[in-house]
């Protein structure tokens, strides 16, 4: 089991390889269509796209946090 002080990274963790995977794929989708190539490409895409999305959702988790705080209190 991962420690609960790990639960952040983890959520973020999950929550851009979701987020990755499903724009990517669209984003793959939209360009090339759905030919015999198309598995491959959207994967190689999606390890891009996970790469930057991960440590992207981690810098800005903090700050989208600080706007809803804002925006419902």
């Amino acid at each position: 089991m991962i420690p609960a002080r790990y639960a952040p990274v983890l959520f973020g963790f999950i929550l851009s390889g979701l987020m990755s995977c499903i724009v990517s794929g669209l984003s793959t989708f939209r360009t090339l269509g759905l030919g015999p190539h198309f598995p491959a490409l959207w994967a190689g895409n999606w390890a891009v796209s996970w790469a930057l999305a991960f440590p992207t959702v981690l810098i800005v988790a903090p700050l989208a946090r600080r706007v809803v705080a804002r925006l419902t209190s």
